[in-house]
């Protein structure tokens, strides 16, 4: 429990210092960019809303530490009202400087003033404090709550006037120019007014009164004021300013026929929200109010006055289903409302002969007139009995696919056409956003309340959500590809969902065939994912990019199936995993693969460059990527392996062949990438590579043949390490001997090159050879003393093992039945000479790679050093080495390494063979000399001391340490030579880090004593 409180403590304080550290990392962008000079007001303001963000989400962070809510609840209650007071206020300003900065700042005050009103909804409304225990039965308090009487009156005026007073500060200039502009301003003040009203419903205002009568007459006499401003500026905001042309009517009758319409509409609506429209009496004014408000806005329109009588039956019909809910009544309002609809479209638009979206608008306005009647019609299908609820799932679904094509034809085929001057010329970016979110709201809205099944909530899902893909992606098909893809993907996620049971409802062969149609469905999707990677790319993707891409979507796509309907079945994972990874691997390696046959695309063939073109036309001829399939191999082969879809772990000759076959594709890949200009050596090193793997392999998995044949492969390894070397130079160097001397010069660079290319390979694989063998080792130590423990344990524990027991048992069963691990360290000794023979080795070889490519960099030994962690004990050279000396060789190579350079270093400097200052005694070589290596000497007493620490872990006096510390500064300050200067600090760093340690341990023996 400790350990998990210190955890926390870390984390909390880890969180609090990134977001210090971010605020300060913005404060000084903020500081250093061209806006802060040109205003300085705005940017203080924009510094302190950041602040106040990072502080918010700091205090969010704290509340998910569970030892603050044990320790500190009083402090967790504060820490959430705080969070509940500034979030309303601090959000809808960081939205809306995010919206603005993507779309311009000309509607500002409308985006802050809808930000302002969803917070306020979130945020603002009576919440229950989650740290405040209240018996369910109790009354409502208003001490339960989160916010208090203060924070919510600040919300509301925060709501109320922020919005307004930002729209006059922005727009001071033009604030009473024309109406237009005012009206801007009583929209901004009476629709949060509003909405604030309509959230009073649901405890809002509870800071003003708690008697439901006064609410109500308070909530009444206000909304009919504001509703009546906020009608009267829409008409001329949006009605006369941008559906002028469609108003028929006359002035001032068209004003007085429009009022009527609009505010007798928004009336009556509003009367039957609130539950006004009831008895005798109320139900003939509602009615009466309909058929004048069709009557006035027939006339508006300019429909036929010796049609008139049909819109106001309509209205007739539209207000007996509202106060009767006569199912009747609400279809004959829908036809005759549909022949009104058809007889506006034809009037204003069937005679032009102008093309929208990509097609006539006269077949255009086809399908947004069967759009209209179906969304018309589906309410009323919603109402009819369970038995008909197809009805509805058929309607929604007819106006989904329709919904998608029209957007579609807007977005996509107008952004293709306008492309470059003004891409949301038809259709903007946000209506789709709105559509699809109002689409998913109504569709989880008819879930829950049973109108329709799930599998029409599913279908609708997908293809509600398909249309995002429009945002993103410029393709005519990308709508239908991706829903077919959700169609295909969703499956498990939304069909198989039952929450009444613990199991899958999926059977085997569904999940076969779910994974047919996501790969079937991936396919074709093939244009869009090409289009996608030619757009990230800048350039057509290759076909291993293609094809991969391809395998990775299908792969994503089954996890859903494997994950929440099979986590049981092994094979299905393994095999999933393999299908990922090969596709990440055709994604990163990109290797040459023909395609053509495949695509069945115009589109992508007029768009694809092959390699062909690129290495004649090219300025360079691109590398051959033939061996990236060899590379590929291997780790697929390794990762079947790993899974056990190839069973190595129980078949020998299976072993014996995944070794073989990974070795020749590794070996033969490492060969043609990095060795292509040896050719004579690609025998040597596909050999190094197999026996390599062949060591590897049977030392992770031994067979009963291990403990002889595996020190022979090793030997030949260690064999072939100075032939190849040897033989990479002497055989090249002949086959230029009579060329020019400049030419002789770059062959020499390069047989130097290619060397320490080998020297870095043989590196490599004696590394993974020493981790491996240290690996297992390791493994034998744990399971010796677990079974050491099981042995000598108490008797009442003889029968139930341990957790870590019990995983051990687990693993040991499904092991190897012919071999074990202990049987091979039992009758093979050498595994830990060989471990550390190959320790050694790379070490030596990384020293030479260095001092060869760098000089001797002091740099390099700190990344070289912890090579030697992989030491083990042995009977003969590190008879004395445990696990408690297991640092020694890492901090002794380090301080060796720096000495011997050091003096290298001094060396190189006075010797006069290198142009340098002679020895003469008195001389200024003898003086730098004799200068540097005293120094040098003064700080090997704290390396001595320390790497002995290292050694014994014997505690040394304080006085010792203290004495020997101000040894190092001389050399720190004085000394000529850099190395020695590292050996200074180094020397630092060891007395306080064993001065540390000493006291660390000193207070655990006391402790436990």
């Amino acid at each position: 429990m400790r350990t998990h409180t210190s955890v926390g403590q870390a984390a909390f304080f880890v969180v609090w210092a990134a977001l210090i550290a971010a605020d300060v990392a913005f404060f000084f962008s903020a500081s250093l960019s061209s806006a802060a000079s040109a205003s300085l007001p705005l940017t203080v303001l924009a510094l302190l809303l950041c602040a106040e963000t990072s502080f918010l989400i700091g205090v969010w962070a704290s509340l998910q530490f569970r030892w603050i809510q044990l320790e500190n609840p009083t402090i967790v209650a504060a820490l959430e009202r705080l969070l509940f007071a500034c979030v309303p206020i601090a959000a809808p300003a960081i939205f809306t400087w995010a919206v603005v900065s993507a779309v311009g700042m000309a509607n500002a005050s409308y985006y802050l003033a809808t930000f302002s009103m969803v917070f306020y909804w979130l945020f603002s409304i009576p919440r229950q404090s989650s740290f405040k225990n209240r018996k369910q039965d109790a009354p409502w308090q208003d001490t339960d709550g989160i916010l208090g009487p203060l924070e919510s009156c600040v919300h509301a005026l925060y709501l109320l006037f922020v919005p307004v007073l930002f729209h006059a500060a922005s727009h001071h200039a033009t604030l009473f120019t024309s109406w237009a502009s005012v009206c801007d301003l009583l929209l901004l003040f009476f629709v949060p007014f509003l909405f604030q009203l309509f959230a009073s419903t649901r405890g809002a205002l509870w800071w003003i009164t708690r008697d439901v009568r006064t609410m109500d007459q308070i909530r009444m006499s206000n909304g009919l004021v504001a509703l009546i401003v906020v009608v009267l500026c829409l008409e001329v905001r949006v009605v006369f300013h941008s559906f002028g042309r469609y108003i028929h009517a006359p002035p001032p009758l068209n004003y007085l026929l429009v009022t009527v319409t609009m505010l007798g509409g928004a009336l009556g609506m509003a009367a039957h929200a609130a539950g006004k429209v009831g008895d005798a009496v109320s139900s003939v004014a509602f009615t009466g109010l309909a058929v004048l408000v069709s009557g006035a806005g027939a006339v508006v329109i300019g429909f036929p006055v010796m049609f008139l009588p049909l819109p106001m039956i309509s209205g007739y019909y539209a207000a007996r289903f509202f106060t009767k809910k006569s199912l009747s009544s609400y279809f004959t309002f829908v036809a005759i409302a549909s022949m009104m609809v058809l007889w506006f479209v034809v009037h204003n638009y069937w005679d032009l002969n102008i093309w929208v979206a990509g097609m006539p608008l006269k077949s255009f306005t086809k399908y947004v007139v069967a759009a209209v009647i179906m969304a018309m019609t589906v309410p009323g299908l919603a109402l009819l009995p369970t038995k008909l609820r197809f009805l509805v799932e058929l309607g929604l679904t007819g106006h989904a696919l329709l919904l998608c094509y029209i957007e579609n034809r807007l977005f996509n085929y107008a952004t293709m056409y306008y492309f470059g001057f003004d891409a949301e010329i038809m259709y903007p970016s946000y209506m789709v956003l709105i559509t699809t979110f109002l689409g998913l709201a109504l569709v989880r809205r008819l879930s829950v309340d049973q109108r329709v099944g799930p599998k029409a909530a599913w279908i609708l899902t997908c293809l509600y959500s398909s249309k995002l893909s429009m945002l993103f992606i410029t393709s005519r098909s990308v709508v239908w590809v991706s829903a077919v893809l959700l169609l295909a993907v969703t499956p498990p996620l939304l069909l198989y969902r039952d929450k009444s049971k613990g199991g899958s409802r999926m059977k085997v062969w569904q999940a076969y065939f779910h994974a047919c149609v996501v790969a079937f469905s991936a396919w074709l999707c093939r244009e869009t994912i090409f289009e996608a990677l030619q757009w990230w790319n800048g350039r057509p993707p290759s076909d291993g990019l293609l094809l991969g891409s391809y395998i990775l979507l299908t792969g994503v796509a089954c996890i859903p199936i494997v994950a929440l309907h099979f986590p049981h079945a092994q094979s299905a994972k393994r095999f999933l995993v393999l299908v990922v990874a090969t596709g990440l691997l055709f994604v990163i390696m990109q290797p040459p693969i023909k395609l053509s046959w495949v695509y069945q695309s115009e589109f992508i063939k007029a768009a694809h460059i092959s390699d062909d073109d690129t290495s004649i036309y090219g300025f360079i001829a691109s590398k051959p990527t033939w061996p990236s399939w060899l590379l590929i191999a291997t780790v697929v082969l390794t990762l079947a392996a790993v899974t056990s879809i190839i069973p190595v772990k129980y078949v020998v000759e299976l072993r014996a062949l995944y070794a073989l076959g990974v070795g020749i594709t590794l070996g033969i890949y490492i060969s043609v990438q990095y060795f292509f200009q040896a050719v004579v050596l690609y025998p040597l090193l596909v050999a190094t590579i197999v026996l390599a793997a062949v060591f590897i392999v049977f030392t992770h998995l031994p067979s009963e043949s291990s403990t002889r044949v595996l020190p022979w492969v090793f030997s030949f390894l260690v064999v072939l390490f100075p032939i190849t070397y040897l033989l990479e130079g002497h055989l090249r160097a002949k086959t230029f001997v009579d060329d020019e001397e400049a030419e002789n010069f770059t062959n020499m660079l390069a047989i130097e090159g290619a060397r320490m290319s080998l020297l870095g390979l043989y590196a490599a694989i004696f590394m993974i050879i020493a981790l491996e063998i240290k690996f297992e080792l390791a493994l034998l130590l744990r399971e010796k003393a677990v079974d050491r423990g099981a042995i000598h344990g108490p008797p009442g524990r003889s029968s139930a093992f341990p957790p870590k027991s019990r995983l051990l048992q687990q693993r040991r069963a499904h092991a190897a039945p012919t071999f074990t691990i202990k049987r091979l360290a039992a009758e093979a000794a050498w595994m830990p000479a060989i471990g550390n023979f190959s320790t050694v080795l790379c070490f030596i070889i990384c020293l030479i790679v260095n001092i060869t490519l760098t000089g001797g960099s002091n740099r390099a030994i700190f990344f070289l050093a912890p090579i030697l962690l992989l030491l083990n004990q042995d009977s003969d050279i590190f008879a004395g080495f445990g696990d408690r000396q297991r640092y020694f060789p890492v901090t002794i190579s380090i301080s060796v390494y720096l000495v011997l350079t050091a003096l290298y270093r001094i060396w190189e400097e006075t010797w006069p063979g290198s142009g340098g200052w002679a020895l003469d005694i008195g001389g200024p070589g003898w003086f730098f000399a004799v200068k540097n290596v005293a120094l040098l000497m003064a700080t090997l007493p704290n390396h001595i001391l320390f790497n002995r620490f290292m050694w014994d872990y014997v505690r040394q006096t304080d006085a010792k340490l203290l004495l020997t510390l101000p040894l190092n500064l001389p050399a720190i300050i004085m000394t000529d030579i850099l190395t020695v200067r590292v050996l200074g600090l180094l020397g630092s760093i060891y007395t306080l880090s064993q001065y540390a340690i000493s006291r660390r341990i000193r207070l655990a023996g006391m402790k436990y004593i």
